[in-house]
């Protein structure tokens, strides 16, 4: 793998919003992680090359899918938004507001939902997984836009239970 293509690697983990990549050959390992804690994405790669080998094979090490499951409601820490809850993601994949691209929206801001309301469709390997509301109350803030991609435990929806 020349340096080109590493870094073409480094963009594309980057632009995806995946945390961490790692990809095992025969003859290199390489992690890349991604972080934004100072509100500024960085990403830090490791490149680690051993001895070449006759035949190189990929062993890309991927993330354990979570079982498709409701979206669990958790408080965020937020001092303003302590009374809010949020619905997050059970899965990765990417997230579709809609249920087909002519069909208007499951939920918008001010939107009242109710336990079992699905508020969106997350696509993970060709599977569109419908994501049900665990809370009753009014949407708030909706925190990720249509056909964005999403991680497992990415906040997506602010509600307010009162």
């Amino acid at each position: 793998m020349d340096i080109r293509e590493i870094q073409n690697l480094i963009k594309f983990v980057a632009k995806s919003g995946a945390t961490e990549v790692k990809l095992e050959m025969d003859d290199f390992k390489i992690t890349i992680k991604t972080t934004t804690d100072s509100g500024t994405p960085e990403t830090t790669a490791t490149y680690i090359q051993h001895a070449p080998m006759a035949q190189p094979v990929a062993a890309p090490v991927a993330a354990p899918q979570q079982p498709v499951a409701a979206a669990a409601p958790v408080a965020p820490a937020a001092d303003d938004t302590s009374k809010f809850i949020t619905i997050k993601s059970p899965m990765i994949g990417t997230l579709y507001r809609k249920p087909a691209p002519d069909k208007a929206t499951f939920v918008e801001v001010g939107s009242t939902i109710s336990k079992g309301d699905v508020v969106c469709v997350i696509e993970a390997m060709k599977l569109f997984n419908e994501i049900e509301s665990e809370v009753s109350g009014k949407i708030v803030k909706v925190l990720v836009d249509d056909a964005s991609p999403v991680e497992f435990d990415q906040p997506l929806f602010l509600v307010d239970p009162s």
